[in-house]
C-alpha cells in the first residue's frame, strides 16, 4: 500500500475542547484515515478551548478530505481552515533576483548604471569574450522548455511548467551555486524553438534544456550543440543516464559482476532510454535489449524513426523480438525509464541471479518495488520514499558547475562519464551495500566532487 510522503501534505487549524484527551484524540483521528502526522502545534489557548495546527502527509485530495472529516466529526472539534503545504510554499514563485553590488548613493550609481556603464558596453563591444568577466553570464544557465513533456503530466504548456523550471533553478542555486533562470517558451515548433534559444544566448554560459517531448528534443539539443558555443545539456536525457550509469556501477560491484558480462535490459527508448543506451554503450556493456509500448526493439520491425533506427543498429546483438517479459529472462540488469505497473515479481524471478532492478517510472515505477524485492539483489526507484533514489539533482548542478569553471564550450561523453564516476565514487567502500548505491542529493560532497571531474574532462578536451 502507498506510504503518504510529504509531496502531499496539508495543514488543518481545527479548534477543539481543551480537555486532557484532546491532542489523543486528534492524532488518533488522522491516523485511523492513514494520515501520517508531521507536526501538532498549538497556535491558541483559552480556558475552554484550543486551536491547533495539525501537519499531515496525505496520498490525494480525496485522502485528504478523509481526513479532514474525520477530525470535524469529533465531539466540539471545528475545522477552521485546510491549507496545501506544497501551494503555500509555491505562492508568489521560488525564485527571486538580488543584486550583488550596493546601490547606497549617486557614486554607487554612477558606477553600476549610468553614466559609468557605458565604459563596460564598450569593452564588451570591443572584446565580445569579456563578457563572461563583465556581466552575469559566467555563472547564468537557461533552464528552457516547451512544457510538452512535463514530469509525468505530458504537454500541459509553458505556463503549467514554469513550477517546475522554477524548482530546477533553485535546485541550480542551493547545490552549485549557478545562477539558473526559467525561459518557457510559448512555442512546439521545432525550428521556432531554436532561432529563440539562439537568440537569447549571448545571456547564458549554458542552456539546460527541459521537458521538451521526444523525438523533438533530439534534434533541438543536436542542432543548438553545432550552433552554440556554450554547452547545451538536456537533462532529461544527459542528466538521467549519468545518474543511472553511476548507480549501475555500484550496483554492479555489490553483486560482483562485471558490466562486460551482463545483459541488459531497458525499458523505455525516449530520450531518457536513449541517452542512458548511448552512455552505456561506452562502458562496453555485454549486450543490450531495448523495449518499448510496441516490444523489443530490433532492426526487423517496422516504421522505426531515427532514434529506434539508431538504438536497432547499437543494441540487441542476437537480433531477438518479443515482449519486455521475454526480454527479461535471463538478464543480470533491468533499466526502466516507461510506464508503471509493467511487470511482477514473477518475471523478477526468470531474470539471472542477483538481479538488479532499476524501476524509474515516477511517481509509479515499472514494478513495485516491495515486489522487486522478492527475487532482485538490488533494487532502485526514482521516488523519495525507497532507499536508492535515482535522482538527477545528483547530477545536472555540479555538471554546469564544472562547465562554467573551465568556460567550456561544449560537452560530450567524456564529461558525462566523468561526473558518472564521480558520483559513484562519493560512496567508499566502507558504505556501499544493496540499499546505498548512490549517494544523498544532500551530501555536499557529491556537487563539488561532479563538478571537479566535469571542470578537468573539459580542460582536457580544450
Amino acid at each position: 500500500m502507498p506510504v503518504p510522503g510529504p509531496g502531499y501534505s496539508i495543514t488543518v487549524r481545527v479548534e477543539a475542547p481543551s480537555s486532557a484527551s484532546a491532542a489523543g484524540d486528534l492524532t488518533s483521528a488522522v491516523g485511523r484515515v492513514g494520515g501520517v502526522l508531521t507536526a501538532f502545534d498549538v497556535v491558541e489557548s483559552h480556558a475552554d478551548s484550543i486551536v491547533v495546527d495539525i501537519s499531515a502527509n496525505v496520498l490525494s485530495a480525496n485522502h485528504a478530505e478523509d481526513i479532514t472529516q474525520a477530525l470535524d466529526a469529533l465531539p466540539g472539534v471545528r475545522v477552521r481552515k485546510v491549507s496545501d503545504r506544497t501551494f503555500l510554499i509555491h505562492l508568489g514563485g521560488k525564485l527571486e533576483v538580488n543584486p550583488k553590488v550596493a546601490l547606497r548613493n549617486r557614486d554607487d550609481l554612477s558606477r553600476a548604471y549610468t553614466p559609468g556603464v557605458a565604459r563596460v558596453c564598450q569593452a564588451i563591444a570591443a572584446n565580445p569574450e569579456d563578457a563572461r568577466r563583465l556581466t552575469i553570464k559566467r555563472n547564468t544557465v537557461a533552464v528552457v522548455t516547451d512544457g510538452s513533456a512535463v514530469l509525468g503530466l505530458g504537454n500541459i504548456g509553458p505556463a503549467a511548467a514554469l513550477p517546475v523550471m522554477e524548482g530546477k533553478a533553485a535546485l541550480f542555486k542551493k547545490f552549485a551555486d549557478v545562477d539558473a533562470w526559467p525561459v518557457c517558451l510559448d512555442t512546439q515548433d521545432t525550428e521556432e524553438i531554436i532561432r529563440t534559444v539562439k537568440a537569447l544566448a549571448p545571456v547564458y554560459a549554458g542552456i539546460n534544456l527541459e521537458d521538451i517531448a521526444a523525438p523533438r528534443c533530439f534534434e533541438i539539443e543536436a542542432r543548438l550543440r553545432e550552433q552554440l558555443d556554450i554547452p547545451v545539456f538536456h537533462d532529461d536525457q544527459h542528466g538521467t543516464a549519468i545518474v543511472v550509469v553511476a548507480a549501475l556501477r555500484n550496483a554492479l560491484r555489490v553483486v560482483g559482476k562485471r558490466l562486460e558480462d551482463c545483459k541488459v535490459v531497458v525499458s523505455g527508448v525516449g530520450a531518457a532510454g536513449s541517452a542512458i543506451i548511448r552512455l552505456l554503450q561506452r562502458k562496453g556493456p555485454g549486450d543490450v535489449v531495448a523495449a518499448d509500448i510496441d516490444g523489443i526493439v530490433h532492426s526487423g520491425r517496422d516504421n522505426l524513426d531515427d532514434n529506434l533506427r539508431w538504438v536497432a543498429e547499437h543494441t540487441n546483438k542476437h537480433n531477438v523480438s518479443g515482449t519486455l517479459h521475454e526480454a527479461l529472462v535471463g538478464a543480470d540488469v533491468f533499466i526502466g525509464v516507461s510506464a508503471p505497473n509493467l511487470f511482477g515479481a514473477e518475471q523478477v524471478a526468470t531474470m539471472a541471479d542477483d538481479a538488479v532492478v532499476f524501476a524509474l517510472a515516477n511517481p509509479d515505477p515499472e514494478i513495485d518495488p516491495l515486489e522487486a524485492q522478492k527475487h532482485a539483489a538490488v533494487v532502485a526507484t526514482g521516488r523519495s520514499d525507497y532507499p536508492n533514489q535515482i535522482n538527477n539533482v545528483l547530477a545536472f548542478p555540479g555538471v554546469f558547475r564544472g562547465l562554467l569553471d573551465a568556460q567550456a564550450r561544449h560537452i560530450d561523453d567524456a564529461m558525462l562519464l566523468a561526473a558518472a564516476d564521480a558520483i559513484a565514487d562519493v560512496v567508499d567502500g566502507d558504505r556501499l551495500n544493496a540499499s546505498f548505491i548512490v549517494p544523498s542529493v544532500f551530501d555536499p560532497a557529491v556537487s563539488s566532487a561532479v563538478a571537479g571531474a566535469v571542470k578537468a574532462a573539459a580542460q582536457r578536451e580544450a
